[in-house]
């Protein structure tokens, strides 16, 4: 489960921007986690809820999640597909010669933070 490790990274960009912002208390943070990144999201919000209660910047902070969809091109025929349906062999023309355009990200997409 490298669900925990992601997390304790995350917390710490988060808590490096809060305090170069000069924030006291994080609201929520916003992930874009590609379709086959790796990541389990339930595992992840587990370890968020975990973690967060140890780090006083984000102890009250709601983790969100966006999934970017797995997106395929094929090199032979020029198509774009959807990587999670069809895998690697290029669903118009059967090809292999292919490579994954999206849905590998992991990224800190938001830090919200309430106006006091």
């Amino acid at each position: 489960m490298h669900e925990l490790g992601v997390v304790f990274y995350v917390i710490k960009d988060v808590k490096k921007v809060a305090e170069e912002n000069e924030i006291d208390r994080v609201d929520s943070v916003t992930l874009s986690i590609g379709e086959v990144s790796g990541i389990l999201h339930d595992y992840l919000t587990d370890c968020w809820d975990w973690a967060k209660k140890r780090e006083p910047v984000v102890e009250n902070a709601e983790l969100k999640i966006e999934t970017i969809k797995a997106v395929t091109h094929c090199e032979d025929c020029g198509e774009d597909y959807e990587t999670v349906k069809y895998a690697k062999v290029c669903p118009k023309c059967g090809s292999e010669n292919t490579y994954l355009l999206t849905g590998n990200e992991f990224v800190i997409k938001e830090i919200g933070v309430l106006d006091e």
